[in-house]
């Protein structure tokens, strides 16, 4: 079964850090390219990191460079987000999704496999 399986979330106050994980299953892990989204409520979903399995390029939204970083463990077929500085702005549902497509502008386009979500709540 082609799976994605998010974890990682949970309340935390303003400053302070989590590292979500995304770990994959049932598909052939360096061929794929995965992607961090959050939504927050009434909000759209928006793009946050992503990093290409075969390569290690990544790519950063503007809203958390410098705060978050993305990496892959192309042997547990997992990847992380550490995110530090955390804002209440950061509140969301966070979602990886698995996509054939490198990181870049087509990649949220090809999205094929996505995780059912992990909360990141961020007290002020």
């Amino acid at each position: 079964e082609v799976q994605l399986v998010e974890s990682g979330g949970g309340l935390v106050q303003a400053g302070g850090s989590l590292r979500l994980s995304c770990a994959a299953s049932g598909f052939t892990f360096d061929d794929y390219a995965i992607g961090w989204f959050r939504q927050a409520p009434g909000k759209e979903r928006e793009g946050v990191s992503c990093i290409s399995s075969s390569d290690g390029n990544t790519y950063y939204a503007d809203s958390v460079k410098g705060r978050f970083t993305i990496s892959s463990d192309n042997a547990k077929n997992t990847v992380y987000l550490q995110m530090n500085s955390l804002k209440p702005e950061d509140t969301a549902v966070y979602y990886c999704a698995a996509s054939r497509v490198l990181c870049g502008s087509d990649f949220s386009r090809y999205l094929e496999v996505w995780g059912q979500g992990t909360l990141v709540t961020v007290s002020s």
